[in-house]
């Protein structure tokens, strides 16, 4: 398996580690790394490889088989031999936000409490779709709300529950197309708010600033009507 150090600090910008198998395709297996692959609507992270004679640009991270990480190079570029040391760069102004961006829509999904039928982050502007037949919310009241929320500063920790712990509480799931990715026993939930007073808690296993606060400035974009129930509300951070 590949170690997930994003896992624990998403503020981790490099690291080494060692090659641990090349696909047949070209990627790069590492036996731990700080680059996040696409999932969840979340992109892969990009960046830069270093070995002993030679470097290649990441153009992105995906899931492989089982628990494993690949890094998929720019295409071109040299690979480094199995077993070999690597350093490990972000490409950090993009995964940062990121990060802003998929804490931003964690609270969309509190100011507008419908079910999600979809959602993609993106570096200029992200979105949630949401099963909402009517209009419940304008968007100068979305925007207004989570203004608040965001410059209200609450943290942002992790937890772990288990599976059985989530079928108790469906109501954690939000989203309706995808499920939290199961087998492992256990579901990690993203906590918005105190222990005490939760403002969010749902399954994610994406990356997320260390407080509401950093997500910083926004704009809520229209409101879209995508088919009979179904409505997007898009979000571009300003900076």
């Amino acid at each position: 398996m590949t170690d997930p150090l994003f896992r624990t600090d998403p503020y981790l910008k490099s690291a080494t580690g060692r090659v641990a198998a090349i696909t047949p395709e070209g990627g790069i297996v590492p036996d731990r790394t700080v680059f996040y692959p696409k999932g969840g609507g979340q992109p892969g992270d990009s960046g830069r490889l270093r070995w002993d004679g030679g470097s290649c640009e990441i153009a992105g991270a995906v899931k492989g088989e089982g628990e494993r990480i690949v890094l998929l190079p720019a295409s071109g570029g040299p690979l480094p031999e199995p077993d070999a040391e690597i350093e490990m760069r972000l490409d950090w102004d993009r995964r940062h936000r990121f990060m802003r961006m998929h804490t931003a829509l964690h609270l969309l999904s509190v100011v507008v409490p419908l079910p999600v039928t979809g959602g993609q982050i993106g570096y200029d502007k992200s979105r949630l779709d949401f099963d909402m037949p009517e209009v419940i919310h304008d968007r100068d009241f979305i925007q207004a709300r989570l203004g608040q929320l965001v410059a209200a500063d609450h943290p942002v920790t992790e937890e772990w529950i288990t599976e059985d712990a989530l079928d108790a509480n469906p109501a954690l799931v939000k989203t309706l197309a995808v499920r939290p990715p199961r087998g492992a026993g256990r579901i990690r939930l993203v906590r918005i708010g105190r222990a005490d007073a939760p403002v969010d808690l749902q399954p994610c296993g994406g990356t997320h600033v260390r407080t509401t606060a950093e997500i910083g400035m926004f704009r809520i974009g229209k409101i879209e009507s995508k088919g009979r129930s179904n409505r997007r509300i898009s979000l571009t951070l300003d900076g």
